[in-house]
């Protein structure tokens, strides 16, 4: 897909594992602009949030600044993630991960969660946030213990599935432009 207009304020890439959210690694470690065409890095498009180097999922790009910041000001926009857990969650688990949890990072917490699979010692979740602070999700469920071990709870896997009511549907390291339908959806008219 080639750039069509200005008209696009958007570009939505299902990020893999292995590529960090930055224009440029001075470790020169693959960045998500690997998986761009080079028109993105140069016209400026820049990622909206975060996702560290071992997640994967959706993250989306824009050259406007207040799209960027209306995305991510904490209760803004809320994303949701699946992701695995080695231990077993219990139910105090998510009433905890809900409440809170203090961090270096102030509180982290999530607005809610889902058991949706086990297997073996680990334990699959869809969980929902609506702030993304440093390595949120992750250090939110590290600072849990697995009640059978009393080892922290590790997530092993983490996907972003979804910012707001726009869904991830690509395949892992293809992109798309949002149509004008799903920018209006997600962002509303915001300038």
């Amino acid at each position: 897909m080639t750039r069509m207009s200005n008209s696009e304020k958007l570009l939505a890439l299902n990020k893999s594992k292995g590529y960090i959210v930055t224009r440029s690694d001075e470790l020169g470690r693959k960045t998500v602009y690997n998986l761009l065409p080079d028109w993105v890095f140069k016209d400026g498009w820049m990622p909206i949030g975060r996702l560290d180097l071992d997640s994967k999922g959706l993250l989306l790009f824009t050259t406007n600044g207040k799209i960027g910041d209306f995305l991510t000001k904490p209760g803004g926009c809320s994303k949701v993630y699946e992701i695995w857990v080695r231990g077993h969650i219990t139910d105090e688990h998510i009433a905890t991960a809900i409440k809170g949890v203090n961090s270096s990072e102030g509180l982290l917490r999530a607005l809610h969660i889902e058991k949706i699979g086990m297997g073996g010692a680990k334990t699959k979740l869809i969980v929902e946030i609506d702030e993304g602070k440093n390595r949120h999700i992750r250090r939110l469920f590290g600072a849990l213990k697995d009640p059978k071990f009393g080892t922290p709870l590790k997530v092993l896997k983490l996907k972003r599935i979804s910012i707001g009511n726009f869904k991830l549907d690509l395949e892992n390291a293809k992109w798309r432009f949002l149509s004008l339908e799903e920018e209006v959806e997600l962002i509303g008219n915001t300038r």
